[in-house]
């Protein structure tokens, strides 16, 4: 009678870690699916970059600093980025487009640039595509965690290799209030 309870309670275990591993690899896949989701607008966002610092360069010749550190950060090839280097790397960008978006302010003519003016349009969207798309990856991404630290399938998570994934958090500057000045 004894064996069969164990037999019993080995079966379970079994069949658990079967269910447990699928379940796994299907919020791995997602995280993974909502990861090139945003990718893509990551790397909209990356192609746009030279045009913009293009345009502002004409207008600001004593911001070469703040031009420079962009094109710094711009010059990696993004596909050979990890996943995490490419988080890294996009929210040292976004301080940089910020920078610029500020020294709009300060070139009147620069403001009123057709081309940037486009530019800044489609930033804006891409942005706003990103944000969204962030939103999605980091909800997939929590799914996922809680799946991989919680007990007891963090101990299989580990015997089948699978970790946490870092979340897109916001930066600083986006944590501040925004200052409304009329």
């Amino acid at each position: 009678m004894g064996i069969y309870i164990i037999l019993i309670i080995l079966i379970l275990v079994i069949i658990y870690a079967f269910v447990l591993y699928n379940s796994l690899i299907k919020l791995n896949n997602k995280v993974k699916e909502a990861f090139s989701t945003m990718d893509v607008y990551l790397k909209k966002r990356w192609d746009l970059i030279p045009n913009l610092v293009e345009t502002v360069k004409g207008y600001s010749q004593h911001e070469k600093n703040t031009l420079k550190e962009i094109v710094e950060i711009r010059n990696g090839v993004y596909d050979n980025l990890s996943d995490d280097e490419k988080i890294k790397t996009n929210e040292q960008l976004a301080k940089g487009i910020s920078k610029i978006m500020a020294l709009a302010e300060n070139y009147p003519d620069l403001k009123a640039s057709t081309n940037f003016q486009d530019l800044s349009t489609q930033l804006t969207k891409v942005e706003d595509d990103i944000a969204n798309a962030r939103k999605y990856y980091n909800g997939v991404v929590r799914i996922y965690n809680n799946k991989v630290e919680m007990f007891p399938n963090n101990i299989f998570a580990k015997m089948y290799g699978y970790k946490s994934k870092t979340m897109f958090a916001a930066l600083e500057n986006e944590r501040e209030n925004v200052k409304v000045e009329l």
